[in-house]
């Protein structure tokens, strides 16, 4: 391993709670910025995919991580005329193979309780941009922090220091659809370890994921989320949740009990997408990794598993490089073929889940069923399912 470094991580989510515990072990000197006061979790339960499994195990978590999330064996989406559209199972990639919802609450306590010094973090501190010099950050109270040898940008799909470095952006946009989600009880709920979604056309799609537990609270539960165009969802009040409400009575009413008491606006959260690519994720001594390099729409439910390859990856490269320059080049080698794959998959699928096109919708319904049942394409299926699918001739 090349010398110790000392080193700033932007951001405290999953991108920098994983880079802060691989580079920690690895003997830096670590500062860690996040512009939250009281750091904590922000977002809906996600779908952790075998890639970001393996992660967690190299970091010895894996135990913890499956004790508050839940076991889930099975994809399953049909549309409003109950036709199935897409049923994958994760044995039929390999023996054995599951995927993991978390609530992101949960995530963040096995993250932040790994790290021993989770108490030094700077919380509180918003960092707007990084000095001339490469080396220094300046916050928004106009203090400068470093020299640092390194500085890893994680900040999320909202990128702060990402939106002060345009020349990096090489493609960034904000999806015209977005969702209404929750957390609900899991109480009755007769599929704990299927992801289970509805589809009406293109314009509306309803899910359900098991997370397993929440940080706050007991009891299993479930995420929750609606698809709306992103003006509805931005808009989103008691009108609004009157016609959500009765578009799940009529497309899936046995989801109706579960949303018992959710009657006000208030109760749900909103989710906006971004589809950003940078041209670089790296210049200098500094490097973006997570959704502040590479967000993109939910579809493939990849993110928080790419943040955690991304951590890796990057620990990685600086245990095996001389200096940091080669270090991150050798991490974009790593990181470019796999994250093309999913960055483009997911440009692809969106309008078939999320747009007013109905054709694509038709299309979607007509051949997803019959590609899933065959042996190729199926296999292809799985393996972008699982986070596997390393290029496209792979």
């Amino acid at each position: 391993m090349q010398r110790r470094l000392n080193i700033a991580i932007i951001g405290y989510g999953a991108a920098g709670q994983a880079a802060s515990l691989f580079l920690s072990d690895q003997g830096h000197a670590l500062s860690v910025f996040e512009q939250a006061s009281s750091p904590g979790p922000v977002g809906a339960g996600f779908l952790l995919q075998p890639t970001g499994l393996r992660v967690l195990s190299r970091l010895g978590l894996s135990s913890r991580a499956l004790a508050v999330g839940q076991r889930i064996d099975r994809l399953y989406g049909c549309n409003a005329s109950g036709r199935c559209v897409m049923d994958m199972r994760y044995a039929d990639h390999s023996p054995g193979c599951f995927g993991l919802g978390m609530s992101r609450g949960s995530l963040f306590t096995v993250l932040r309780d790994a790290w021993p010094d989770a108490g030094r973090l700077h919380a509180g501190v918003r960092v707007e941009s990084i000095g001339t010099d490469g080396r220094h950050l300046i916050d928004g109270e106009g203090h400068r922090h470093g020299p640092f040898d390194l500085i890893v940008v994680g900040d999320g799909a909202h990128s702060r220091l990402r939106e002060a470095t345009p020349a990096r952006v090489k493609r960034q946009r904000i999806y015209p659809w977005g969702a209404m989600w929750c957390l609900l009880p899991a109480d009755g709920w007769q599929h704990p370890s299927t992801l289970q979604q509805r589809y009406h056309g293109a314009r509306e799609m309803i899910g359900l994921l098991p997370v397993g537990q929440r940080a706050d609270c007991g009891g299993r539960w479930l995420t929750f989320f609606f698809s709306l165009p992103g003006e509805h969802v931005d808009g989103f009040d008691a009108d609004a949740l009157t016609r959500m409400r009765e578009r799940i009575r009529v497309l899936w009413p046995e989801v109706m009990p579960l949303l018992h008491g959710m009657d006000e606006p208030a109760r749900f959260h909103r989710a906006r997408y971004r589809d950003v690519v940078l041209g670089k994720p790296i210049g200098g001594n500094v490097i973006f990794i997570g959704d502040a390099a590479h967000a993109m729409s939910p579809q493939l439910g990849q993110g928080v598993n790419m943040a955690l390859l991304d951590a890796e990856a990057l620990a990685d490269a600086l245990a095996v490089s001389a200096h940091v320059d080669e270090a991150l080049l050798r991490y974009q080698q790593t990181r470019r073929s796999h994250l093309a794959v999913y960055q483009q998959l997911s440009r692809w699928l969106t309008p078939l889940f999320q747009s007013d096109h109905g054709s694509l919708a038709l299309l979607r319904d007509t051949c997803f069923g019959p590609l899933g049942r065959l042996p190729l394409t199926r296999g292809q299926m799985l393996k972008i399912l699982t986070g596997t699918k390393q290029a496209w001739w792979r």
